[in-house]
């Protein structure tokens, strides 16, 4: 089985949708002739020609509000913000207009669209080019939203994604573009060429949004994470030697609130991590539930690693990005409590 990059499994995904389905549209800031800023739509303009690969106007709020109106008509966007700390002038039309195209019109409408965007830290971006914002649109209702953690999910669940017949926010951890990351900005990276999980099968196959996986097996302590921080989880349970349970949630709206449950239960510890700020960040939701569904199994609070309260710094950028130490910390405080 071929392996692949995320960037190039993402471009993967939407070459066999546009491919499988004519109505299935892409365009963005610099997707057509430059094939993107991460290059994930390269080559795209010149298959399917210019009236389904193209570039927008910067406006955010017109690349997302004119595919609002092209999926209502029938078409299937998937339109790219070029990183997920622009989205904001967008945010209107996705909350008023996506998210409740189907509700307002009693299901007459739909808006099968897809908006993807680099998300997270990790690559000294500063304040305007590392945020995580995830947590403003799993508060949506009508909303779906996806972080995949490696190439193979990342095609799967963007064609899952692009067939959904209802708006999907797709976050690309730009930190795993081209690799694992473990948090240790020191150490080579390995590439996808050498992870299993670079292995991207040629063709059409989802993976179903709303269903995580268990990526480490444990008995000691549930750790929650998604995108970049499953490696980082990986890595912390590894250097403290705890028999973590590690969950990649992949989509966090609809939430695999089973699968969390039933390995609380086993273990009766939990330990949420997200790169995100801590404050109303979405692992609060998790810890919320985990409290409401597992309350009599658990043998010590819920514990949260995350960002701090603060803009993502570019000189500190180590002291923001939840490692393995300060992750590995949690741990052990939550196995001793």
């Amino acid at each position: 089985m071929p392996r692949r990059t995320m960037i190039e499994a993402i471009r993967d995904a939407m070459d066999v949708s546009m491919a499988r389905d004519e109505r299935v549209i892409v365009y963005g800031e610099d997707v057509g002739f430059f094939g993107g800023v991460f290059r994930c739509t390269q080559g795209l303009q010149a298959k399917y020609g210019k009236s389904r690969c193209f570039d927008a106007p910067i406006s955010e709020a017109g690349i997302v509000g004119s595919a609002i109106g092209m999926a209502a008509y029938g078409l299937k966007p998937c339109v790219e913000v070029q990183f997920a700390d622009y989205v904001y002038p967008a945010y209107d039309q996705i909350v008023s207009e996506a998210a409740r195209l189907r509700y307002r019109s009693n299901g007459d409408f739909t808006c099968p669209i897809v908006v993807r965007m680099p998300t997270g830290g990790g690559i000294f971006g500063g304040q305007t080019h590392s945020q995580s914002p995830e947590a403003l649109f799993t508060h949506v209702s009508g909303l779906k939203v996806v972080v995949p953690s490696n190439p193979h999910d990342a095609k799967g669940l963007l064609i899952s994604a692009i067939e959904d017949p209802d708006p999907v926010i797709f976050l690309e951890p730009k930190r795993l573009y081209n690799g694992p990351f473990d948090g240790h900005h020191d150490r080579p990276v390995t590439p996808w060429s050498k992870h299993e999980l670079g292995e991207v099968a040629e063709g059409h196959y989802t993976v179903p949004l709303g269903k995580a996986v268990i990526r480490r097996p444990g008995a000691a302590v549930t750790v929650l994470a998604y995108g970049t921080m499953v490696y980082v989880a990986e890595a912390a349970a590894a250097e403290t030697g705890i028999d973590a349970e590690i969950i990649d949630l992949r989509t966090l709206l609809p939430l695999d609130l089973d699968t969390i449950v039933a390995s609380v239960k086993k273990t009766g510890r939990c330990v949420v991590v997200h790169e995100a700020t801590l404050t109303s960040g979405f692992g609060a939701e998790l810890s919320a539930l985990v409290q409401e569904n597992c309350f009599y199994h658990l043998e010590a609070p819920v514990a949260r690693v995350a960002g701090w309260d603060t803009p993502y710094p570019h000189a500190q950028e180590w002291d923001y990005f939840p490692g393995p130490a300060r992750l590995g910390r949690a741990l052990l405080e939550t196995m001793e409590a």
